[in-house]
């Protein structure tokens, strides 16, 4: 490992030289990346002749100076990057403690977690980081318990290919969940943390534009998951794994009984039929935990509706509506579009999609309780 100190900074010149001279104690490897400060910053930073500084006359967001940091560092040489805030909240003798684990996990991302307790938070702070934790998770996959923290080790090589389209508090979200889509092993280690009163901290959050900038990139996300970082991580992960084995660990082995993966087929496949979309996945989940059947099985039937498949379920739903309300209306496209048409239509397409629902349900319902009974040789644990 080489390893360097990275301190993206912006008009924190009041607590800046203590940090500098704190870190300075741990290692003389250090970057700061001054974001266009306008306070005595650079006249501190002049002082400091043995570490490297990135300065630039506008501020362009913390974003942007981290990966400002990131390509001085891989410049310079170094293989991996502590990153820290400039406005006093972190403890720079914890920097060891990054090192050690890096040491022992190189090609790992790894995230301080503040042990504050969450009443000596602001109520602000708190709902950011556990709204930013549940969208993090639902995105990626992946559970990290502070994904606010910007005390963090990040190895070079792995997110050096990425290109990134966030400059500001954002990026720091960005970067775990792109990480994670490649694979890139995410840990966290627990930090001290002190929050200094409102006369001592000066903090560039701004509640509502960063928490709505964040609030989109988290939509952003999600559209990227649901129909192209998840289906591929799954072919992906298919062809790693013999389908047979995979068959056998997650359906025929789980220790379910027959009845209950059979129905949690049937729950999943009829969740990704109803027309609730963008609440499918969602509502499919809640429903699989209520009713104790296999989450992991719901999901993986409910993803029946995945891009290549919805325009064929649209189509057999809208024909399947007209068979039922004896309608002759059996095609669904119209070059004469009103809001009639969309009444008439839509209601046509909700009433036979909940039909079609049912049906495909049973019909995969009734091969899975065949081949269950087939395929499996003995009987198994019943929960």
């Amino acid at each position: 490992m080489n390893w360097c100190v990275i301190i993206p900074t912006y008009n924190n010149g009041r607590t800046l030289e203590k940090l500098l001279n704190d870190v300075l104690k741990v290692t003389a490897d250090i970057i700061v990346v001054n974001d266009g400060s306008v306070d005595e910053t650079a006249a501190i930073l002049a002082r400091y002749n043995q570490i490297a500084v990135i300065q630039y006359p506008l501020n362009k967001g913390k974003g942007y100076a981290l990966r400002k940091g990131f390509e001085r560092a891989i410049a310079d040489g170094f293989t991996h990057a502590v990153t820290i805030d400039s406005d006093g909240q972190h403890y720079p003798a914890d920097i060891l403690s990054f090192v050690s684990k890096a040491e022992e996990f190189p090609e790992a991302i790894i995230v301080g977690t503040r042990t504050l307790p969450h009443d000596r938070m602001s109520k602000g702070s708190s709902f950011a980081n556990r709204f930013s934790n549940f969208w993090f998770r639902f995105i990626s996959g992946e559970s990290l318990p502070d994904t606010q923290s910007g005390f963090r080790l990040y190895p070079l090589a792995p997110i050096r290919p990425i290109r990134f389209y966030t400059y500001k508090y954002e990026f720091e979200i960005e970067v775990l969940v792109r990480s994670a889509w490649r694979g890139v092993k995410l840990m966290n280690i627990p930090i001290g943390v002190h929050y200094p009163g409102k006369d001592e901290r000066v903090s560039h959050f701004r509640p509502f534009r960063d928490f709505m900038r964040i609030s989109l990139l988290n939509a952003i996300l999600v559209l990227v998951a649901l129909f192209y970082a998840k289906p591929f991580s799954f072919v992906r992960y298919l062809r790693k794994e013999n389908v047979r084995d995979f068959l056998k660990r997650n359906v025929l082995q789980t220790g379910d009984s027959v009845e209950k993966v059979t129905f949690s087929v049937m729950l999943g496949v009829f969740m990704g039929i109803v027309p609730i979309w963008g609440y499918q996945l969602i509502t499919a989940i809640a429903l699989a935990y209520l009713l104790k059947l296999n989450k992991f099985i719901v999901i993986v039937a409910a993803n029946i509706s995945i891009p290549p498949m919805i325009p064929l379920i649209l189509y057999l739903s809208y024909v399947t509506g007209g068979w039922i309300l004896s309608s002759d209306k059996h095609t669904v496209f119209s070059s004469e579009i009103s809001l009639a048409w969309v009444r008439d239509n839509l209601f046509q397409y909700i009433i036979g999609s909940i039909t079609f629902a049912v049906i495909v349900a049973v019909i995969f319902g009734i091969l899975t309780f065949i081949l269950l009974r087939i395929f499996r040789r003995k009987p198994l644990l019943i929960e």
